[in-house]
Parts: structure tokens; C-alpha cells; sequence
């Protein structure tokens, strides 16, 4: 008797789910994000479906829930998915789905039925999850009882057992926090809107911030990335082990040591060296090289160098897989980048016969930029030393008021593939992807024509920064006196 007619129950459990996910096609799983970084969710699991070369399917998702279904081949291809996902809690193979436990039991059944004979001698245990709502034990406990007619008979262990099953809760957020907590006369407790029931899979990479944590690195300034959000950057951007990324802003390099972390060859550029090499200390490396040794990612580290993103070095030819970055916003200060303000060639100045320029110490002449040229700048940047498919990933500020709003840069060879929002007070950031298109392809969308710096100052030049404080800054009181 051949593989494809041997009877069903006489297959291992293995043989058994790899051949019901082959007869039916994708299996679906839910995964359950954490409640963070919303709109970076989807992007992240997209991307890291091109890193693992998963087909994926998202059934359903809602940003402002933490559960959402996605179909994949198998399960092997689920676990490999959201194996380096920050954003992700866990995931878990779909048993069923219902608007109540009736419609949930339905469901199971439907979906499960011929699966049961081979968890029912394993050991398991039964949790909730409930999101914008909760149950007491008292509760929970005829739930769980409630899906006795599978009937397993393996031992009850709270602590590492075989299976994990788990009965997921979704509460309307906006009734919760409607209720009112001052009452002496409890509120009557709002039925769940959504339910969902799975088996345990895998987690996702989440400890891995905590290893990142900026309190903990060796070498820090008022301007890393935190290492959720770098991390978070350098899997949509696709970083993966034998690609090349760059920083061209690289400061204390906390988007070098994410993409790093997951293999790829790491370098990075600043105009200024004193934000990657920091101070000097006698018989120790400079500041980036100490991030990468605290890590044990030194063979992942290429260098840094001293650069300026609008007179770079480079040659106009695809060298890249990926350049993230996180430009100077020209706020705190003003941006800046080499040449004279009155933008005359000047000759080299001698001392002693010697051209300065050549001399140990030397800072060449900066002048004032705009902003929104430099966004550009980078996109050219970015079509010109990005390979085919290669990604681009830079954060933008923006305001929570269309007065200030800076328009999304476009470039003819660059697609854009996710617009990501980071919430602040007063105003947000994005973080802009794209995708460098394939010879003859071309973006859909018509490049903004190219903007030619207008002024000298930095509120000349920045727009964004003059009406971010002529918006923001609380004016003084002023006072009358008779």
C-alpha cells in the first residue's frame, strides 16, 4: 500500500497534518501582535515574508486589534515567519473562529474534528488571552469545560506541557473604557466581540529588545534610535545575513547594530566623526566599534567614515541591498552639509605652504541646507547605489496639523511600499520604504519636480522648522503697565 492510500488514522501525527495541510491548501494562524507601533505591524510581517520566502496571505487585520489571521503553506513556513518578527507576541495554528462560543464551538468542530485523536493523549493546558477586557478565574473556568467534547485524556500542566491551547477575547476598547469606574453599582460586563481559539506555535523575537536596550549600550547619545524601532526598521528595510546596508547619518549606529543583529554587513557615514567615534580613550576602539564588540557583532561591522550624503564618495552604480536612516530634522539645529554659504568656490587656504585641508584636524566649511532637498537628495541617492529590489527606509517628521505637513518625497526609480507613523504629542514621524524598481519598470507615481534651496539661514531653509516653532513654541506673556 502506497503513502497516498495508506488509511489516515494509521499515519504518524506529522504525516497526518503535513497531508490535511496538503489537501487543503494554506492553512491559517493567528497571530497576536503586541498593541504597539501599529501602523508598522503589517509592514513588518510583509517584509519578513519576502526575508523567508513565504507566500502569505493576510486574511484579516485591524490596527486596532491585536489578533489577525494570515494564511501560509505550512506550518513550518508559519514558525519561519515570525521567527525574528518584533512586533509579534506569538502565533498559533487556527482552530476557530466565532462572533460568540456557540458560533467558536461550531467552528472548532468544523475545522478540527479529525485532529483531536492526536492531541488527546498529550499533555496541555488551557489559557485566555482577552484583549480590552478581562474574566475572573470564576469565569474562565465552565469556558475552558466547555470545549470538553474533545476529549483529552493527556495530563493538565500549567508549566511546559505539550500543547498549549488558548481561548482569545476581543472587547470593544471604546465600551471599556466607556465604563464607568466611580459606580458603587458595578457596570454589567460587556460580552466579547470577537473569539478565537489556537494552538501554540512559536513566539516571536520580542526578548531581543531587551538585549538592544539603549540603557545598556556601551555608547549613546540625545539622538539613538531605541532599539525596538531600529530593529522594527531593519526588517522592513529586509536586512538579512550576506547583504550590504548603510547608514549614510550612521551617528552612534543603532540602525548598523540592528541590521547587523540579523546578518547583514553593516557601515555607515556622518558628517560630523565625532557622532560615530565619540571620545577618544586611550587603548579603546571608537564609540560605534564598542557597540559592535558589547554585541559580538564585529565581523558584521564594515567601518565608518567621515561624509557628506550630498557629496558622497560613492560611484553611481547598485552596491546596496539596503541603506537605512534617520536625517537630522534641522530643528534642534540647523542641517547642514559641506560647502560656503555664499556657495563661491573658494581656493585652499595654505598655512606654512601646506594646504589646511590636508592637516590632522581639519573641519571643512559648512553651510546651511534645506530639508526637503536633502529628502530628495536621498532618494537619488538611493536609486543610484540601491540593487534591483534593494530598500530604502528613512524617517521624516511630520505634524499633526496640515499647516506643517511635509509632502512624501517621489522618485522616478523608486517605489514606495509602506508609510509607517510614530505618534508624538504635537507631531509624529514616518518611517518612508521603498523599493528600488527593476530596469524598465519605473514608479507609478510622478516625482515631485526638484527643489532648489532658497536662503541662507536654517528658517529659510526649512520650513518644516520654522513653522514647527512658530506653531509649538508657547509665545511669552506679555504684560501692560500703566
Amino acid at each position: 500500500m502506497d503513502a497516498a492510500t495508506q488509511p489516515f488514522q494509521a499515519r504518524t501525527h506529522l504525516e497526518r497534518r503535513n497531508l490535511g495541510e496538503a489537501l487543503h491548501g494554506n492553512m491559517e494562524y493567528l497571530v497576536r501582535f503586541a498593541q504597539v507601533h501599529e501602523s508598522f505591524r503589517r509592514s513588518e510581517i510583509e517584509a519578513l515574508a519576502i526575508v523567508s520566502n513565504v507566500d502569505l496571505e493576510i486574511v484579516e487585520y485591524d490596527e486596532e486589534s491585536p489578533f489577525c489571521i494570515i494564511k501560509v503553506p505550512d506550518e513550518k513556513a508559519a514558525r519561519a515567519l515570525v521567527s525574528r518578527s518584533v512586533l509579534v507576541k506569538s502565533l498559533y495554528e487556527l482552530w476557530g473562529k466565532g462572533q460568540n462560543y456557540q458560533e467558536l464551538h461550531e467552528d472548532v468542530r468544523r475545522r478540527t474534528e479529525s485532529k483531536w485523536p492526536d492531541y488527546r493523549t498529550c499533555s496541555f493546558k488551557f489559557d485566555f488571552d482577552s484583549y480590552a477586557g478581562k474574566r475572573t478565574s470564576k469565569e474562565k473556568i465552565p469556558l475552558i469545560q466547555s470545549f470538553g467534547y474533545m476529549a483529552f485524556e493527556g495530563p493538565i500542566i500549567m508549566a511546559d506541557p505539550d500543547e498549549t491551547f488558548i481561548i482569545f477575547e476581543l472587547y470593544d476598547h471604546r465600551v471599556a473604557s466607556s465604563r464607568d469606574k466611580t459606580s458603587r453599582t458595578p457596570s454589567p460586563q460587556p460580552e466579547p466581540t470577537k473569539l478565537y481559539f489556537g494552538r501554540w506555535l512559536a513566539s516571536g523575537s520580542r526578548d531581543v529588545m531587551d538585549k538592544y536596550d539603549l540603557k545598556k549600550r556601551s555608547y549613546i547619545s540625545t539622538t539613538s534610535m531605541d532599539a525596538e524601532l531600529s530593529l522594527v526598521s531593519a526588517n522592513i528595510t529586509l536586512a538579512a545575513p550576506g547583504k550590504v546596508f548603510y547608514d549614510p547619518f550612521v551617528g552612534t549606529g543603532s540602525f548598523c547594530v540592528a541590521a547587523a543583529h540579523f546578518g547583514a554587513f553593516t557601515f555607515g557615514s556622518d558628517i560630523d566623526a565625532r557622532s560615530f567615534k565619540g571620545q577618544k580613550e586611550e587603548g579603546k576602539p571608537i564609540g560605534l566599534v564598542r557597540n559592535m564588540l558589547q554585541y559580538g557583532l564585529e565581523a558584521n561591522y564594515l567601518d565608518a567614515f567621515t561624509s557628506d550624503l550630498t557629496n558622497t564618495p560613492f560611484r553611481n552604480m547598485p552596491i546596496f541591498d539596503g541603506i537605512i536612516c534617520d536625517p537630522p530634522y534641522g530643528i534642534r539645529e540647523g542641517l547642514k552639509v559641506l560647502g560656503t554659504r555664499e556657495g563661491k568656490n573658494v581656493g585652499p587656504v595654505y598655512v606654512d605652504g601646506v594646504p589646511t585641508y590636508t592637516l590632522e584636524g581639519y573641519i571643512p566649511p559648512k553651510k546651511p541646507y534645506s530639508f526637503e532637498a536633502m529628502l530628495n537628495d536621498i532618494l537619488e541617492f538611493a536609486a543610484q547605489t540601491l540593487v534591483p529590489n534593494g530598500r530604502i527606509s528613512f524617517w521624516m517628521p511630520t505634524a499633526n496639523d496640515e499647516d506643517i505637513e511635509l509632502a512624501i518625497p517621489s522618485n522616478r526609480h523608486l517605489e514606495l511600499v509602506s508609510v509607517c507613523v510614530q505618534q508624538f504629542n504635537k507631531w509624529s514621524r514616518r518611517l518612508l520604504t521603498y523599493r528600488r524598481c527593476l530596469e524598465g519598470e519605473g514608479s507609478a507615481i510622478e516625482p515631485r519636480a526638484k527643489i532648489v534651496p532658497a536662503g541662507t539661514t536654517a528658517d529659510e531653509l526649512n520650513s518644516f522648522r520654522k513653522r514647527y516653532f512658530q506653531r509649538f513654541t508657547p509665545k511669552a506673556n506679555s504684560c501692560s503697565t500703566p
